[in-house]
């Protein structure tokens, strides 16, 4: 029994994963053909955002007035220690209650676990990893659910409270609106660096950093701002989220790729097609709505990367009132370019990386 511990220990935990974070979502192309074979029951007065916009979360409002919003989110380990990974995840379920403009109430553990190939002292460290994060943010972890598995997820549903007059959704992005980015992207590819075995340890601590950085304060900026519209950049990759909020808000965009803050070391890693496979579904998912200008296909792939707890994604009209509220909290941020009244979905893309 100690042999067979001391080999679960010394295998790396991200050798468990057949993909890395949020690179092991089903594609944007695969959800729409699922979602699309389905029949759904009509929407209730008191739900105010449901799944007919893909936005983060589900809100509805609750008979005192206030708006209940409701999402839930696990994945695959994306680093080898447990502890960070439980932080990661934690991150990013409550993301989408940051990217509504909302508030995190509560959390309810997701786990599977391998019990015979790992320790259960290992998913002590995920699980407390993402009570500390959750505490950080004035959520509680409530419980949960586990079974096992023999590939590790964890991940959480996270509930959270909202002023229905102030949510943010991903639909209602207008002409004329500016975009902000909070965070630096390339994240699913310094995560499939790791998992090879050629990522740069300064690198990963960069991207656990980045990983592990609450939306909180972007939020209450955009809210504050009075932003239009919102989503946070995960799995479907920056192209992605922005072609599906622009779908369902009925506009087009132009993004500057030279504004876009990319992880140091990344475009590198994409020459060398250090690409997961859920990027190069986003990849192909969003070229036929695409105008890459002069963009070369790493560039393009760094675009459409699949993102795990990455930054939000804002559309505000008053860009000046948004650079001075994300500035005041002290959040990273860029302008990445503006929403057009073109074909709904389309994407121009001007500059380089």
């Amino acid at each position: 029994m100690r042999i067979l511990a001391h080999m679960a220990e010394s295998r790396r935990l991200t050798s468990f994963s057949h993909g890395a974070g949020c690179g092991c979502k089903l594609g944007p192309s695969d959800l729409e053909k699922v979602l699309g074979t389905l029949s759904l029951p009509g929407v209730a007065e008191d739900v105010l955002v449901a799944a007919d916009t893909g936005d983060d979360a589900a809100v509805v409002r609750l008979p005192d007035g206030s708006a209940l919003v409701a999402t839930l989110d696990f994945f695959t380990p994306i680093v080898d220690d447990p502890y960070d990974w439980g932080r990661i995840a934690a991150t990013n379920a409550l993301s989408d209650i940051y990217a509504m403009g909302a508030r995190p109430l509560l959390a309810l553990n997701i786990v599977a676990w391998p019990v015979d190939d790992l320790p259960l002292e290992m998913l002590g460290q995920v699980l407390q990893g993402g009570i500390d994060v959750a505490s950080k943010a004035g959520a509680r972890v409530l419980g949960g659910h586990s079974i096992t598995d023999p590939e590790p997820k964890y991940g959480m549903v996270a509930l959270g409270l909202a002023d229905p007059a102030r949510i943010v959704r991903n639909s209602t992005a207008v002409p004329g609106a500016r975009l902000f980015l909070t965070k630096p992207i390339g994240l699913g590819i310094v995560s499939t660096a790791l998992k090879r075995g050629v990522a740069a340890p300064g690198l990963v601590e960069r991207a656990v950093d980045v990983m592990t950085t609450l939306n909180d304060a972007a939020s209450e900026a955009m809210v504050a701002a009075g932003a239009q519209a919102a989503t946070d950049v995960t799995g479907f990759g920056l192209l992605g989220h922005l072609h599906r909020m622009l779908v369902a808000s009925n506009a087009s965009a132009t993004i500057d790729a030279a504004a876009v803050q990319v992880l140091p070391g990344v475009l590198d890693l994409a020459r060398r097609d250090v690409v997961a496979g859920g990027t190069r579904r986003n990849h192909a998912f969003v070229r036929p709505h695409m105008e890459w200008g002069e963009l070369t296909e790493p560039e393009q792939i760094v675009l459409a990367d699949a993102q795990t707890s990455g930054g939000l994604l804002i559309a505000a009209t008053d860009g000046e009132r948004l650079a001075g509220e994300l500035e005041a909290r002290r959040v990273d941020h860029a302008e990445i370019g503006s929403v057009g009244d073109g074909p709904a979905g389309w994407i121009r893309v001007t500059g380089r990386l």
